[in-house]
């Protein structure tokens, strides 16, 4: 991590930096985790951003979701399984089962909006890709 607020993540709320050893860990301990996939914060901005309000995220939620940065070695492999397009992306989990994801930045009551909704949902799989979007194909 290259930014002081996400450095905080780990310092003053403790969440962890998830890498290939300690993925599988926290996401089956935990029943509902939300993982953070930041990227790189200089080229996402954004990523910032996220970083303060998903400690908001959480506690708005009393204690439901447990939140965890993906390290950059592993951001890729677990984004083809996920299956989002942008940064920074929020991946929620249930018991290691897919839930949803929220990509870019969303003003608060969004962010709690659609929370809500990928918790109230059943695990599924993640949706296809949009290949237009990821190839850059514009029509």
């Amino acid at each position: 991590m290259t930014s002081p607020l996400l450095e905080q993540l780990q310092n003053r709320y403790a969440y962890p930096l998830l890498d290939a050893d300690s993925y599988d860990p926290f996401v089956y301990s935990n029943e509902t985790a939300v993982l953070f996939f930041c990227n790189d914060p200089v080229q996402f901005p954004e990523s910032n951003d996220v970083a303060v309000i998903l400690p908001e995220l959480v506690k708005a939620f009393n204690g439901k979701l447990h939140a965890a940065v993906i390290a950059k070695p592993i951001e890729r492999e677990l984004q083809a399984r996920f299956r989002f397009t942008g940064w920074p992306s929020l991946v929620f989990l249930r018991n290691g089962e897919y839930l949803g994801v929220i990509t870019g930045i969303r003003n608060w009551q969004e962010y709690r909006q659609e929370t809500a909704g990928i918790l109230a949902a059943e695990p599924s799989q993640p949706p296809g890709f949009d290949l237009d979007k990821v190839c850059g194909v514009a029509h």
